[in-house]
Protein backbone atom coordinates (compact mmCIF):
# COMPACT_ATOMS: atom_id res chain seq x y z
CA UNK A 1 0.00 0.00 0.00
CA UNK A 2 2.78 2.41 0.99
CA UNK A 3 4.80 1.62 -2.14
CA UNK A 4 1.77 2.13 -4.39
CA UNK A 5 1.04 5.47 -2.72
CA UNK A 6 4.69 6.53 -3.16
CA UNK A 7 4.70 5.65 -6.85
CA UNK A 8 1.42 7.50 -7.34
CA UNK A 9 2.83 10.59 -5.67
CA UNK A 10 5.94 10.55 -7.83
CA UNK A 11 3.85 10.13 -10.96
CA UNK A 12 1.67 13.07 -9.90
CA UNK A 13 4.72 15.28 -9.26
CA UNK A 14 6.15 14.43 -12.67
CA UNK A 15 2.83 15.30 -14.24
CA UNK A 16 2.71 18.64 -12.44
CA UNK A 17 6.27 19.43 -13.51
CA UNK A 18 5.44 18.53 -17.09
CA UNK A 19 2.32 20.70 -17.02
CA UNK A 20 4.33 23.64 -15.70
CA UNK A 21 6.91 23.26 -18.45
CA UNK A 22 4.21 23.11 -21.13
CA UNK A 23 2.53 26.20 -19.68
CA UNK A 24 5.83 28.06 -20.11
CA UNK A 25 6.14 26.88 -23.67
CA UNK A 26 9.19 24.76 -22.87
CA UNK A 27 9.85 21.15 -23.88
CA UNK A 28 9.97 18.66 -21.01
CA UNK A 29 13.73 18.34 -21.57
CA UNK A 30 14.38 22.10 -21.75
CA UNK A 31 18.09 22.86 -21.44
CA UNK A 32 19.56 25.75 -19.46
CA UNK A 33 20.06 27.59 -22.77
CA UNK A 34 16.39 27.01 -23.69
CA UNK A 35 15.34 28.50 -20.34
CA UNK A 36 17.57 31.54 -20.81
CA UNK A 37 16.08 32.27 -24.23
CA UNK A 38 12.54 31.70 -22.95
CA UNK A 39 12.88 34.21 -20.12
CA UNK A 40 14.91 36.58 -22.31
CA UNK A 41 17.84 37.23 -19.99
CA UNK A 42 21.28 35.87 -19.14
CA UNK A 43 22.17 36.00 -15.45
CA UNK A 44 25.89 36.70 -15.02
CA UNK A 45 27.64 36.62 -11.63
CA UNK A 46 30.34 39.31 -11.30
CA UNK A 47 32.78 39.87 -8.48
CA UNK A 48 32.25 43.13 -6.63
CA UNK A 49 35.13 45.59 -6.18
CA UNK A 50 37.50 44.03 -8.71
CA UNK A 51 38.80 46.91 -10.84
CA UNK A 52 39.38 47.10 -13.75
CA UNK A 53 37.01 44.16 -14.31
CA UNK A 54 34.11 45.34 -12.18
CA UNK A 55 33.69 48.35 -9.96
CA UNK A 56 30.33 50.02 -9.33
CA UNK A 57 28.70 48.65 -12.47
CA UNK A 58 31.58 49.38 -14.84
CA UNK A 59 34.55 47.37 -16.04
CA UNK A 60 35.87 44.79 -18.48
CA UNK A 61 33.77 41.93 -17.11
CA UNK A 62 30.65 44.09 -17.29
CA UNK A 63 31.29 44.80 -20.97
CA UNK A 64 32.04 41.13 -21.63
CA UNK A 65 28.83 40.08 -19.89
CA UNK A 66 26.85 42.54 -22.03
CA UNK A 67 28.44 41.20 -25.22
CA UNK A 68 27.75 37.57 -24.25
CA UNK A 69 24.10 38.31 -23.55
CA UNK A 70 23.80 40.17 -26.85
CA UNK A 71 25.33 37.21 -28.69
CA UNK A 72 22.63 34.96 -27.21
CA UNK A 73 19.95 37.44 -28.23
CA UNK A 74 18.83 38.20 -24.67
CA UNK A 75 19.16 40.96 -22.06
CA UNK A 76 21.83 40.99 -19.36
CA UNK A 77 20.94 40.45 -15.70
CA UNK A 78 23.99 41.17 -13.53
CA UNK A 79 24.42 39.47 -10.16
CA UNK A 80 27.30 41.21 -8.35
CA UNK A 81 28.58 39.43 -5.24
CA UNK A 82 31.50 39.64 -2.78
CA UNK A 83 34.22 37.02 -3.12
CA UNK A 84 34.02 34.14 -0.65
CA UNK A 85 36.89 32.76 1.37
CA UNK A 86 37.67 30.17 -1.31
CA UNK A 87 36.98 29.71 -5.02
CA UNK A 88 35.07 26.52 -4.24
CA UNK A 89 32.62 28.62 -2.20
CA UNK A 90 32.05 30.99 -5.10
CA UNK A 91 31.40 28.14 -7.52
CA UNK A 92 28.93 26.56 -5.12
CA UNK A 93 27.12 29.81 -4.31
CA UNK A 94 27.06 31.37 -7.77
CA UNK A 95 27.06 28.45 -10.23
CA UNK A 96 25.65 25.12 -9.09
CA UNK A 97 23.75 25.55 -5.82
CA UNK A 98 23.08 29.11 -4.66
CA UNK A 99 23.90 31.05 -1.52
CA UNK A 100 22.24 30.15 1.77
CA UNK A 101 21.06 33.76 2.05
CA UNK A 102 18.91 33.21 -1.02
CA UNK A 103 20.77 34.72 -3.99
CA UNK A 104 22.20 32.80 -6.92
CA UNK A 105 23.01 30.72 -8.69
CA UNK A 106 23.60 32.61 -11.93
CA UNK A 107 23.69 31.14 -15.42
CA UNK A 108 27.41 31.87 -15.66
CA UNK A 109 30.19 33.18 -13.42
CA UNK A 110 33.01 35.26 -14.92
CA UNK A 111 36.63 35.54 -13.81
CA UNK A 112 37.09 31.90 -12.84
CA UNK A 113 40.64 30.50 -12.87
CA UNK A 114 40.94 27.95 -15.67
CA UNK A 115 42.79 25.53 -13.44
CA UNK A 116 42.77 21.72 -13.60
CA UNK A 117 42.85 21.12 -9.81
CA UNK A 118 39.93 23.54 -9.42
CA UNK A 119 38.01 21.60 -12.09
CA UNK A 120 38.73 18.32 -10.33
CA UNK A 121 37.57 19.71 -6.98
CA UNK A 122 34.30 20.97 -8.48
CA UNK A 123 32.77 18.27 -10.69
CA UNK A 124 29.39 20.07 -10.58
CA UNK A 125 30.65 22.81 -12.95
CA UNK A 126 32.29 23.28 -16.32
CA UNK A 127 35.15 25.79 -16.42
CA UNK A 128 36.10 27.03 -19.88
CA UNK A 129 36.60 30.08 -22.09
CA UNK A 130 39.87 31.67 -20.93
CA UNK A 131 39.83 35.36 -21.88
CA UNK A 132 42.66 36.93 -19.85
CA UNK A 133 45.99 35.80 -18.42
CA UNK A 134 46.64 37.48 -15.09
CA UNK A 135 50.08 37.88 -13.51
CA UNK A 136 51.64 39.26 -10.35
CA UNK A 137 53.49 42.40 -11.39
CA UNK A 138 55.50 45.30 -10.04
CA UNK A 139 55.59 48.89 -11.28
CA UNK A 140 58.37 51.35 -10.56
CA UNK A 141 59.33 54.93 -11.25
CA UNK A 142 62.26 54.70 -13.64
CA UNK A 143 64.13 57.71 -12.25
CA UNK A 144 64.10 56.12 -8.80
CA UNK A 145 64.77 52.50 -9.81
CA UNK A 146 66.21 52.15 -13.34
CA UNK A 147 66.32 48.34 -13.00
CA UNK A 148 64.63 45.72 -10.83
CA UNK A 149 65.90 42.29 -11.80
CA UNK A 150 65.75 41.02 -8.21
CA UNK A 151 63.96 42.18 -5.09
CA UNK A 152 67.28 42.97 -3.44
CA UNK A 153 67.55 45.98 -5.79
CA UNK A 154 64.64 47.57 -3.93
CA UNK A 155 67.06 48.69 -1.26
CA UNK A 156 65.01 50.70 1.24
CA UNK A 157 62.43 51.92 -1.30
CA UNK A 158 58.87 51.99 -0.05
CA UNK A 159 56.52 49.63 -1.89
CA UNK A 160 52.74 50.06 -2.07
CA UNK A 161 51.00 46.68 -2.17
CA UNK A 162 47.64 45.42 -0.87
CA UNK A 163 48.49 43.27 2.13
CA UNK A 164 45.64 40.82 1.59
CA UNK A 165 46.70 39.77 -1.91
CA UNK A 166 49.07 37.36 -3.59
CA UNK A 167 51.50 40.19 -4.32
CA UNK A 168 51.36 41.25 -0.68
CA UNK A 169 51.92 37.72 0.59
CA UNK A 170 54.90 37.26 -1.73
CA UNK A 171 56.55 40.53 -0.68
CA UNK A 172 55.86 40.15 3.04
CA UNK A 173 57.56 36.75 3.05
CA UNK A 174 60.30 37.46 0.50
CA UNK A 175 63.93 36.98 1.57
CA UNK A 176 62.91 36.05 5.10
CA UNK A 177 60.79 39.16 5.61
CA UNK A 178 63.58 41.56 4.63
CA UNK A 179 61.18 44.08 3.04
CA UNK A 180 58.33 43.92 5.53
CA UNK A 181 59.03 47.27 7.18
CA UNK A 182 59.06 49.19 3.89
CA UNK A 183 55.75 47.89 2.59
CA UNK A 184 52.64 50.10 2.53
CA UNK A 185 49.92 47.46 2.85
CA UNK A 186 46.76 49.27 4.03
CA UNK A 187 45.30 49.17 0.52
CA UNK A 188 42.29 47.29 -0.82
CA UNK A 189 43.76 46.45 -4.24
CA UNK A 190 46.58 47.01 -6.70
CA UNK A 191 44.74 49.93 -8.30
CA UNK A 192 45.12 51.90 -5.07
CA UNK A 193 48.79 50.89 -4.93
CA UNK A 194 49.33 52.12 -8.49
CA UNK A 195 47.59 55.41 -7.68
CA UNK A 196 50.02 56.00 -4.79
CA UNK A 197 52.89 55.44 -7.22
CA UNK A 198 51.39 57.78 -9.82
CA UNK A 199 50.94 60.52 -7.21
CA UNK A 200 54.60 60.23 -6.22
CA UNK A 201 53.96 58.95 -2.70
CA UNK A 202 56.01 55.77 -3.28
CA UNK A 203 58.55 54.75 -5.94
CA UNK A 204 57.25 51.17 -6.32
CA UNK A 205 53.85 49.47 -6.42
CA UNK A 206 52.90 45.80 -6.73
CA UNK A 207 49.67 44.01 -7.56
CA UNK A 208 48.05 42.27 -10.48
CA UNK A 209 49.13 43.20 -13.99
CA UNK A 210 45.65 44.42 -14.92
CA UNK A 211 45.46 46.61 -11.79
CA UNK A 212 48.78 48.30 -12.48
CA UNK A 213 48.19 48.73 -16.21
CA UNK A 214 44.78 50.35 -15.87
CA UNK A 215 46.39 53.20 -13.88
CA UNK A 216 49.92 53.45 -15.29
CA UNK A 217 50.06 52.00 -18.80
CA UNK A 218 51.24 54.54 -21.35
CA UNK A 219 52.98 56.77 -18.80
CA UNK A 220 56.66 56.74 -19.77
CA UNK A 221 57.76 57.57 -16.23
CA UNK A 222 56.96 54.02 -15.13
CA UNK A 223 57.86 50.44 -16.02
CA UNK A 224 55.56 47.48 -15.34
CA UNK A 225 57.14 44.04 -15.21
CA UNK A 226 56.60 40.61 -13.63
CA UNK A 227 57.39 40.55 -9.92
CA UNK A 228 60.93 39.10 -9.65
CA UNK A 229 60.02 36.49 -7.06
CA UNK A 230 60.70 32.76 -7.49
CA UNK A 231 57.37 32.02 -5.78
CA UNK A 232 55.29 34.05 -8.22
CA UNK A 233 53.57 31.91 -10.88
CA UNK A 234 55.90 32.38 -13.86
CA UNK A 235 53.22 32.11 -16.54
CA UNK A 236 50.48 33.66 -14.44
CA UNK A 237 47.03 32.09 -14.63
CA UNK A 238 44.18 32.18 -17.12
CA UNK A 239 40.70 33.31 -16.11
CA UNK A 240 37.52 32.25 -17.88
CA UNK A 241 33.94 31.37 -16.97
CA UNK A 242 31.92 28.61 -15.33
CA UNK A 243 28.45 27.11 -15.81
CA UNK A 244 26.68 24.10 -14.37
CA UNK A 245 28.02 20.79 -15.62
CA UNK A 246 24.80 19.92 -17.44
CA UNK A 247 24.67 23.28 -19.26
CA UNK A 248 26.58 21.91 -22.24
CA UNK A 249 24.72 23.87 -24.93
CA UNK A 250 25.12 27.09 -22.94
CA UNK A 251 28.86 26.49 -22.55
CA UNK A 252 29.22 25.90 -26.29
CA UNK A 253 27.21 29.03 -27.10
CA UNK A 254 29.26 31.19 -24.73
CA UNK A 255 32.54 29.77 -26.03
CA UNK A 256 31.43 30.49 -29.60
CA UNK A 257 30.51 34.05 -28.67
CA UNK A 258 33.86 34.54 -26.92
CA UNK A 259 35.75 33.20 -29.93
CA UNK A 260 33.95 35.69 -32.15
CA UNK A 261 34.66 38.60 -29.79
CA UNK A 262 38.34 37.67 -29.72
CA UNK A 263 38.50 37.19 -33.48
CA UNK A 264 36.85 40.46 -34.49
CA UNK A 265 38.79 42.64 -32.05
CA UNK A 266 35.90 43.48 -29.72
CA UNK A 267 37.46 41.70 -26.75
CA UNK A 268 40.75 43.56 -27.16
CA UNK A 269 38.78 46.82 -27.42
CA UNK A 270 37.03 46.12 -24.10
CA UNK A 271 40.40 45.80 -22.38
CA UNK A 272 41.80 48.83 -24.20
CA UNK A 273 38.92 51.00 -22.97
CA UNK A 274 40.20 50.28 -19.46
CA UNK A 275 43.85 50.81 -20.45
CA UNK A 276 44.75 47.12 -20.26
CA UNK A 277 46.67 45.42 -23.08
CA UNK A 278 44.88 42.21 -24.11
CA UNK A 279 46.69 39.29 -25.70
CA UNK A 280 45.29 35.94 -26.84
CA UNK A 281 45.27 33.48 -23.95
Amino acid sequence: MGRSHSLGRRTLLRGLAGGAAMALGLPLSATPLDKIKERGSLSVALYKEMPPFHDEGRGIDVELAQALAQALGVKLSMLPFPAGEAMNDDLRNMVWKGHYLGFGPADVLLHVPVDRPLMQDNPQVSIFGPYWRERVAVARRLDALPALESLSQLGKARVAVPGLSLAGWLLIGADGGAYREQLVTHLKDGVEAAQLLKRGEVPVAAGLLSELQTVLRGDERFAIEPLPSPRAPREGWAVGMAVKKDATELAHALQGALNQLAGNGQLAAMFERHNVAWRPV
